[in-house]
This record gives structure tokens, sequence and C-alpha cells, in this order.
């Protein structure tokens, strides 16, 4: 079992939601990230989106017609409102830490997740990402690809360091910059599709 502590605890996060103290949140999907689920033509995927916030994502995929979806967020304010909005659908919504979390997914969403977290749990985000998808499941998303002035959350990260993490673990099918990122982060994100190794 693997369990680790974060720094950036479940009354960090509340707080910064009661505040509205959400820089990250674009108030809509994010586009490398509706284009991808555009050319999806599997409904019956199982999907995971971790850390999962306002989950404008979750939202559109259910429009798409995926009903397979499961939400995590450590914040139990944002839990609780997305418990209410998606109360008669089929999503999954759970308050918990994902380093905590058992599952088996054939998609997984990234999407401010990793850029949240302590730099600490890195590599701990790897093995759990890797640990929660079925053979052959893709972990998916945007990954910042820069420094922050100001202390994070959001930590910055280069792909360099990116490559050197996930290597071990994922195939890279996609990893480079965005073509079509939200106008605020244009030149910052990398677009990743990473499917997972099976260890030897």
């Amino acid at each position: 079992m693997l369990y680790v502590e974060a720094s950036l605890d479940a009354e960090y996060w509340n707080h910064q939601y009661k505040n509205s103290q959400t820089g990250w949140d674009l108030k809509q999907v994010s586009p490398p990230i509706k284009a991808y689920i555009d050319q999806l033509t599997n409904k019956n995927l199982n999907i995971l989106i971790a850390g999962c916030g306002n989950a404008y994502e979750a939202e559109y995929l259910y429009q798409q017609g995926f009903t397979n979806i499961t939400l995590i967020d450590i914040a139990e304010t944002v839990v609780q409102l997305l418990q209410q909005k998606y109360q008669h659908t089929s999503i999954k919504i759970l308050n918990t830490n994902v380093f905590e979390h058992r599952g088996c997914y054939d998609l997984i969403i990234e999407q401010t997740l990793f850029c949240a977290i302590n730099p600490n749990l890195r590599s701990a985000y790897v093995v759990t990402m890797h640990n929660l998808l079925n053979p052959n499941g893709k972990l998916v998303g945007v990954l910042f690809n820069r420094t922050f002035e100001k202390a994070g959350p959001p930590f910055g990260v280069f792909k360099a360091e990116y490559k050197q993490l996930f290597k071990p673990y994922f195939k890279f099918h996609t990893f480079k910059t965005c073509y079509n990122s939200f106008f605020k982060r244009q030149n910052h994100e990398l677009f990743i599709n990473f499917q997972k190794n099976t260890l030897t």
C-alpha cells in the first residue's frame, strides 16, 4: 500500500475554495483536453480525474456520453458542490487523497494536480498513476512547463524533469508543447499522452 502524507492538506485546499482563491480555475474545459476527448470513440472507458476541482472536464465528458467517470478531490468544500451538481448522474465523486485511492482505470486525466502537490511527492504521484491504470491504460492531460514567481502551489517543473520521472513507468505517445492552450497558458503547457508500461 502506497500512502503519502501531503503537506498541502485538505484544510489548505478547503480554505482556497471557501475564499475563492482559485487562480488555476479556467472556468471551462481545458482546450487541449477537450480536443482529446472529442476524438475518443469508446464511451465505456473507465475514467478518473484526480484533484478534479470544479471538474469542467467531467461535465464535458458526461455531455458527450461518457458515464463511467470518477472524480477525486481532497477538498470537502468542492466535493460537496460536485455531489449536489451531479447527484442525478452516474458520476462518482470521492472526498479522498489520491495517494490513498484504489481503483482500475483506462484513462486518467491530468489537469493541475501534478503542479499542486508538494514537490517531494512527485515520484509518488507517478507511481500512484501507474498503479491506478489498467494494463495499457493512459495518463492524458496538461502539465506546466515553466517556473512561477511566487512560492507554490502551483509548483513549476520543466520537461526534462517530467521525462526523468515518468520514463520508467510510461511510454510517451505525445509529449510536446500545446498548440491550443487556454490563452493565459500559451507556450507554458505540455500535452501528454502517456501509456502505462509493464514493469519487469
